[in-house]
C-alpha cells in the first residue's frame, strides 16, 4: 500500500493493464506525446509505443469509432474523450454502435472497450467543458458506468472496467486528480459494481459519487457534532446499480438524500430516488430527498460556478432538516 495521487493511481492501472495484456491499447486527443490533457498518460508512449498509446485526430467521432472498430476485431482499446461534454459529438457511435452491437450481432461479437472521461466544475471551464452527463450514459442499454471517487478505487474501478466484455464508461472527476491516498494494488474498496459504505450512521443515508463522496463526508462529520449520525454510501458503480445494500440502508434509517453534482433534472439521482422509493415506500419516513445542482449552464466566474453545485454546508443543512426539520440559519 502506498500514497499517491488520483491520477497517478488511474495511470498506473493503465500501465498495469498494458502490461499484463498485449491487446490494451490507448487512443484519444494528445494521449500520446503530450501525456493526456491532465497527465495521465505522460510516458506511456515510451514504454509501449506509438502503435499501442496513439494520438488521434481532433474528432470525437473519429476517436471512438475506431476504438469501436478495434475492440470488434481482438483489441482492448482505451479511448479517452478530454471531457464528458464532447460525447455528444460521438453519441451515435456511444450509444448506437458501442452498446448494441452485442444485441444487434446476436451474442457473436462484443465491444469490449473503455472510454476514460473528464467530467465535473471546479476549474472556471465554463459551461461547455464543466458538466456532469452521467446520466446521458446511464440511460442507454448496453453500457456500464463507473465513477470512482478515492485514489483506491481510480484504479480498481479501471482495472476492473477493463475486464468486462461489454463498454464501460469511467467517468473521472477533474477536481479529484490531485486527490492524496492510499493505493493498495491488490485489494479494491469491493468488487467491482458494488457500492461501498464509507461511513455508518443511524438517522439517515446520503448516496452519493465521485467528487460528492467527498463533500458528503465533510457534511456527516459535521452532522455528527449536532447529534445526528449519518450513513454515507458511495455508489462507485452507476451501472449496473447493485441495489439490495441501498435498500438494507433505507430500511435501517427510514430517510435518504441522493446527493450529485448533476443538475437534478432527469438525473441519477432522480432515478435513484424513484427506485428506492418503490422499494422501500413501507420503511420510509420522509419522501427521498435529491440534491443536485443548479439547472443552469455552468457559470465560468469561480464563486458562482461554487454556488451552482452542492457543498458540503449545503448537505449539512438539508440532511439537518431532514432529519430535526429544523430550518437553517440562512432560510430564516
Amino acid at each position: 500500500m502506498t500514497e499517491t495521487t488520483y491520477r497517478e493511481a488511474i495511470r498506473q492501472a493503465l500501465l498495469d493493464a498494458m502490461e499484463a495484456d498485449p491487446s490494451v491499447i490507448l487512443m484519444g486527443e494528445e494521449v500520446g506525446l503530450y501525456g493526456g490533457a491532465y497527465g495521465v498518460t505522460k510516458g506511456l508512449i515510451d514504454l509501449f509505443g506509438a502503435d499501442r498509446v496513439i494520438d488521434t485526430p481532433i474528432s470525437e467521432p473519429a476517436i471512438i469509432g475506431a476504438a469501436i472498430g478495434a475492440a470488434m476485431t481482438g483489441l482492448r482499446p482505451v479511448a479517452e474523450l478530454m471531457y464528458v461534454d464532447f460525447a455528444g459529438m460521438a453519441m451515435d457511435q456511444i450509444a448506437n454502435q458501442a452498446a448494441k452491437s452485442r444485441y444487434m450481432f446476436g451474442g457473436q461479437i462484443g465491444v469490449p472497450m473503455v472510454l476514460r472521461t473528464q467530467g465535473g466544475t471546479g476549474r472556471s471551464a465554463a459551461a461547455q467543458h464543466s458538466q456532469s452527463l452521467e446520466a446521458w450514459i446511464m440511460h442507454v442499454p448496453g453500457l456500464r458506468l463507473v465513477m470512482p471517487a478515492t485514489v483506491n478505487d481510480a484504479y480498481h474501478l479501471l482495472r476492473g472496467a477493463l475486464e468486462q466484455p461489454d463498454p464501460v464508461v469511467v467517468i473521472e472527476h477533474k477536481g479529484l486528480y490531485t486527490l492524496k491516498g492510499e493505493l493498495d494494488p491488490a485489494r479494491p474498496d469491493a468488487p467491482w459494481g458494488q457500492p461501498v459504505t464509507r461511513r455508518k450512521g443511524r438517522d439517515l443515508v446520503i448516496l452519493t459519487y465521485s467528487r460528492m463522496l467527498h463533500e458528503t463526508l465533510a457534511a456527516a462529520e459535521r452532522l455528527a457534532a449536532a447529534g445526528v449520525e449519518a450513513e454515507v454510501i458511495d455508489l462507485r458503480c452507476l451501472n449496473p446499480l447493485d441495489e439490495a445494500p441501498l435498500v438494507e440502508a433505507l430500511r435501517r434509517t427510514g430517510r435518504a438524500m441522493v446527493v450529485t453534482e448533476a443538475v437534478v433534472t432527469g438525473s441519477v439521482a432522480s432515478e435513484i430516488a424513484a427506485r428506492l422509493g418503490e422499494l422501500c415506500f413501507d420503511w420510509l419516513e420522509e419522501p427521498i430527498l435529491r440534491l443536485g445542482g443548479e439547472d443552469i449552464p455552468i457559470p465560468v466566474s469561480p464563486p458562482l460556478e461554487r454556488g451552482s453545485i452542492p457543498s458540503a454546508d449545503l448537505i449539512h443543512d438539508t440532511a439537518l432538516w431532514l432529519v430535526t426539520r429544523k430550518a437553517p440559519p440562512w432560510a430564516a
